[in-house]
């Protein structure tokens, strides 16, 4: 068997490969443009292994070994990287290294979407990215209103407040700035609510999304990205394993007996990480108890504070609610019954 250890760039990528049977080895610089990354395992007769740190702008990559009939690994960057221990960094030791963890069995592994949960992700990325263009455009709205005196905040939105905005007499560039965004805003506007029926769809289709959709808070969106985020739920024991995921856990520094905690370490999905803190604001309108938390914390701690934990306690539970196939309702139950407690579910 053939395994490989690839070092990957935009443009070109750094091998290390090893012949398990004959033992021969070799070291190869492999351009994209030309092909010859195609050509080399294409070359590779027995199915072979491979394995890339995780990075961006590589999936075509993956889809190609792939379809050659080779099997790829996609590591963890930031362990892979702390499992070496020489200052020298070169693409070839690089490339050497990860050939080395594929041998000794200690390759950081992770978990990779499939092709249509990636395409899935795609659809609530355009969304989140139209989103916030379409919030940059009202606070240009917001600034000419201003500018003019006239401060209504959410209220502009609303057709009294549009017109009043449409109606202010400018100063020619500035009359041509505000019809501009108008446009910019209907646009967007008509194709985010595009978007969102088909994250309506595409959540009816999903059993798990629709699971989660009855927990008073989340939405289509919210529940479909949990999914696609969190991916096979038996990757993780318990609450804790996701709040870390997420990057819902506090940075800690401690040592000597002194614990030192400092905000959210944020290693995690961004965009899931503000759907949560969104939806954790509406379940304390509904739900008492994570009202009741949420409360009890704002008297104490800056609200910043509560809203993120209050997003990490909604996390914890939609985890569960995947993995025991529970709705809303009955895993409220679960959590404040006293003889069946969810085991890391804080």
């Amino acid at each position: 068997m053939i395994i490989v250890g690839c070092d990957f760039h935009p443009a070109w990528q750094q091998v290390a490969w090893v012949d398990t049977e004959t033992g021969e080895t070799s070291e190869r610089k492999l351009e994209h443009s030309s092909g010859e990354a195609r050509e080399f395992y294409a070359s590779l007769l027995a199915p072979a292994l491979i394995g890339v740190e995780a990075t961006g702008n590589c999936q075509w990559f993956l889809d190609l070994v792939v379809e050659l009939g080779h099997e790829v690994c996609v590591g963890d960057a930031a362990q892979i990287r702390a499992s070496y221990v020489r200052k020298q960094k070169t693409d070839k030791r690089d490339a050497a290294h990860v050939l080395k963890l594929l041998l000794e069995g200690r390759f950081p592994r992770i978990w990779v979407p499939n092709r249509d949960e990636r395409d899935l992700r795609q659809l609530l990325l355009h969304r989140h990215k139209l989103v916030e263009m379409r919030t940059r455009v009202k606070n240009e709205l917001q600034h000419l209103a201003l500018n003019q005196g006239v401060q209504r905040k959410a209220r502009l939105w609303s057709a009294a407040g549009q017109q009043v905005l449409r109606s202010l007499p400018l100063q020619p560039w500035a009359s041509r700035r505000r019809e501009d965004l108008f446009h910019l805003l209907a646009l967007l506007d008509r194709h985010i609510g595009e978007l969102d029926q088909a994250v309506e769809k595409a959540s009816q289709l999903d059993k798990m999304a629709q699971l989660l959709k009855t927990q008073p808070g989340v939405g289509p969106i919210t529940s479909l990205a949990f999914v696609l985020t969190i991916g096979d739920v038996s990757r993780f024991q318990n609450g804790k394993q996701i709040a870390s995921y997420l990057g819902l856990i506090p940075r800690e520094h401690s040592s000597a007996g002194k614990q030192r905690l400092g905000g959210i370490t944020k290693q995690g999905n961004r965009m899931m990480r503000m759907l949560l803190v969104e939806a954790a604001q509406i379940a304390v309108r509904y739900d008492p108890e994570f009202r009741k938390q949420y409360l009890h914390r704002c008297h104490s701690k800056p609200k910043a504070v509560a809203k993120v934990a209050a997003a990490r306690k909604l996390a914890v539970r939609l985890y569960w609610m995947l993995r025991t196939h529970t709705p809303y309702p009955e895993i409220v139950r679960i959590e404040s019954s006293p003889r069946v407690p969810l085991v890391g579910a804080s």
